[in-house]
C-alpha cells in the first residue's frame, strides 16, 4: 500500500528502519511508563511488517515520529483476521484525530489482504475512546473480558484498577456501522450502574443503561474510592447481562457529562 498524506502533511507508512521502529518503543514508554510490562519490542515490529501485520508510523513533515500503530494478522475459525494490539499518538498530535487516520490506514492495508475483521481491547470506562471505536468507527462490542492483561502492567495509565477490557470487532471486506449515540435512546431505561449506586438485583429488562465517567483520567486522579466502586459496578453489569444474549447497541458519549452505554438484548 502507498504512503498516505493527511492534509497538514503529516505521512502514514510503515516503519522502515530500525531507528523508525526504536523509537516506536520509546513512544510506548512515554505512553504507559517505562516499566510498561505489555511493549511491543522492536523485533516484533519487523517481524510483523514481513508477515502479514502492521507495523506503522505517522511521520510529521520533518520526520518526527507522531504516532504509531502495529497488530498482527492471523487465522480464527478459518478465517483471516487482524489483531490490533498497540495504537499511541504523542501529546502534541492528540485532538488531530491521529489516532482514526492510523486505524484507518491499517484497515485499508488489511482490505488489500483479503482479511475479514480486525479485532482489538478498549477500556470501558475511557469514554472517549468508546466514542471513537463505536461511534466513529463503527465498531461493534465482541464481548468483555475482566482483567484481559492481569491486574498489574506497570503503566500509570491502567494504575492500580486492573484491566477490565471490551473486545472490539471492526468489519474490513464491507463498510462498518456507527453505533448510535443519540440520547434519547437511554429514556426509560433502567440504570444498572453508576456513579452513586447500583442495584442489588439486576432488572429483567429488555434494554438497560451503564454509566461510565465522562472523563475517567480526572476521577483517578481525584477519588479511587469512586472510580473503584464505579468500575466494579459496570463490571458486574457487563457480566450479568452480556453472557444472558444482551449487546452493546448504542453509546453516548455525555458531552462534558456522564457517559451512558445501552445494553439491549
Amino acid at each position: 500500500m502507498q504512503n498516505v498524506t493527511l492534509a497538514d502533511g503529516t505521512v502514514i507508512r510503515a516503519l522502515t528502519t530500525h531507528a523508525e521502529r526504536a523509537d516506536a518503543v520509546h513512544l510506548q514508554e512515554e505512553t504507559w511508563g517505562a516499566g510498561f510490562s505489555e511493549k511491543v519490542p522492536a523485533a516484533i515490529l519487523l517481524v510483523a511488517e514481513k508477515t502479514g501485520g502492521v507495523a506503522a508510523g505517522a511521520f510529521s513533515p520533518d520526520g518526527r515520529l507522531l504516532g504509531f500503530i502495529f497488530g498482527l494478522t492471523g487465522v480464527r475459525d478459518g478465517t483471516l483476521i487482524h489483531w490490533s494490539d498497540i495504537l499511541a499518538v504523542r501529546p502534541e498530535a492528540q485532538g488531530r484525530r491521529m489516532g482514526e487516520a492510523l486505524k484507518r490506514y491499517q484497515r485499508d492495508r488489511l482490505k488489500a489482504l483479503g482479511v475479514d475483521r480486525m479485532y482489538w481491547t478498549f477500556d470501558p470506562f475511557v469514554a472517549r475512546n468508546a466514542h471513537l471505536n463505536l461511534n466513529v468507527l463503527g465498531a461493534a462490542v465482541d464481548e468483555f473480558v475482566p482483567d484481559m492483561y492481569g491486574s498489574d502492567t506497570g503503566s500509570h495509565l491502567h494504575g492500580a484498577l486492573g484491566t477490565d477490557r471490551f473486545v472490539a470487532r471492526w468489519p474490513i471486506q464491507r463498510n462498518p456501522v456507527p453505533m448510535p449515540s443519540d440520547e434519547s435512546l437511554t429514556a426509560g431505561a433502567p440504570v444498572v450502574a453508576e456513579r452513586d449506586e447500583a442495584p442489588t438485583a439486576f432488572p429483567d429488562a429488555p434494554v438497560v443503561a451503564v454509566r461510565i465517567p465522562h472523563d475517567y483520567n480526572a476521577l483517578l486522579a481525584g477519588d479511587m474510592t469512586v472510580a473503584r466502586a464505579w468500575r466494579a459496578a459496570a463490571r458486574a453489569a457487563f457480566l450479568h447481562y452480556l453472557p444472558r444474549g444482551f449487546h452493546v447497541t448504542a453509546f453516548v458519549p455525555g458531552h462534558g457529562r456522564d457517559a451512558t452505554y445501552l445494553l439491549s438484548r
